[in-house]
C-alpha cells in the first residue's frame, strides 16, 4: 500500500507542477530532434551541452526511455484499463528527415488517464525501438503522442519484434514510400486502427526522449510486443534521410522511479 499511495502523489505531483509548455514548444521538441547516428557531435550524449534550455537532457532525474525490467516493475491493478477514443480524421504525413510522422489535423479523439482527457496529436516511429524489455530491444517502435487541454504530456508507446505486417502501418505504406519533406494531406485516417493486443501496460513518469527532453510526461507502454514486417520497417528508414535510419535515442537511468504494470483482475490469460 506505501508503495501505492507513493505513486500515486508522485503521478498526481507530476500533473501539477509539469511546466505548462506551448503548442508550439511542443512541437519544436519534436520537428527538431537531433541524432546521434550522423557523427556531427550533436547526438543524444551531447544534447545537454547544445542549448541551455536542454540540459535537463543531462541532468535529468525523469529522462526516457527506459530498461523495463521485470524485477523492478510492481504490479498494480488499480490503474485501470486504459481508456481511449478514437476516431477518423483528416491526417497528413511529413518526412521530417529524422523520421515519418503522421499528424491528424481534426478531432482524431483521446485517452484519459486518471479522469484527465488527453487529445491525440500525431504519431511516429523509431527503429530499434527506445524502450527496451530486460535488455532487449526490438525493431521498432510506434509513439503516440496525446495533450491535455492544461498541456500536459502523455504518451502511449508500442514495440514491434519482425513477423506479420502491421494493420496501420500497412494502410500508410504507400504514402510513406513517396512522401516528400513537405506535408501531404492523406484523407481520413482512423487512429483506431493502431492496435494495442494486450490490455496489459507499464506506467511511469519520464520524459521526451527528443530535445528538450521536457520532464512529466506520462508514458504507458503495451506490454505486448506486437509484429511488423521487414519490407515496413525498411520503408520507413529508406524515407528518411542519410544517416537517421536508425533514430533511437540510448536508455536512460531509471533513478529510483517507480514502474507499475496493469494487469487485469479477470485476466484468464493474454489479456
Amino acid at each position: 500500500m506505501m508503495c501505492s499511495n507513493f505513486f500515486l502523489l508522485f503521478l498526481a505531483a507530476s500533473l501539477i507542477f509539469l511546466p505548462h509548455q506551448s503548442f508550439f514548444t511542443i512541437c519544436r521538441a519534436v520537428l527538431d530532434q537531433p541524432n546521434d547516428e550522423v557523427g556531427t557531435g550533436k547526438g543524444p550524449k551531447k544534447w545537454g551541452q547544445i542549448d541551455p534550455h536542454w540540459k535537463v537532457c543531462d541532468n535529468g532525474k525523469l529522462q526516457s526511455p527506459i530498461d523495463l525490467l521485470d524485477q523492478r516493475v510492481q504490479v498494480f491493478p488499480n490503474l485501470g484499463k486504459l481508456k481511449r477514443d478514437y476516431k477518423p480524421a483528416p491526417a497528413t504525413v511529413k518526412n521530417r528527415g529524422h523520421d515519418i510522422t503522421v499528424r491528424w489535423k481534426g478531432d482524431a479523439g483521446k485517452i484519459n488517464i486518471n479522469g484527465t482527457d488527453f487529445g491525440l496529436l500525431q504519431c511516429h516511429w523509431h527503429s530499434p525501438s527506445e524502450h527496451t524489455f530486460n535488455g532487449s530491444r526490438y525493431a521498432l517502435e510506434l509513439h503516440v503522442i496525446h495533450l491535455s487541454s492544461t498541456h500536459k504530456i502523455a504518451v502511449i508507446g508500442i514495440v514491434y519484434k519482425y513477423g506479420r505486417p502491421d494493420p496501420f502501418l500497412s494502410k500508410l505504406l504507400h504514402h510513406i514510400k513517396s512522401v516528400g519533406t513537405k506535408e501531404v494531406d492523406i484523407g481520413m485516417i482512423n487512429s483506431g486502427d493502431i492496435k494495442f493486443g494486450s490490455r496489459k501496460y507499464y506506467r511511469y513518469i519520464g520524459s521526451l526522449t527528443v530535445p528538450p527532453c521536457t520532464e512529466g510526461v506520462i508514458w504507458t507502454i503495451v506490454k505486448k510486443v506486437r509484429t511488423v514486417s521487414r519490407e515496413q520497417v525498411r520503408a520507413l528508414r529508406e524515407a528518411v534521410h542519410d544517416g537517421f535510419e536508425a533514430n533511437a535515442r540510448p536508455t536512460q537511468q531509471l533513478d529510483g522511479r517507480p514502474v507499475l504494470l496493469y494487469t487485469p483482475r479477470d485476466n484468464g490469460g493474454s489479456a
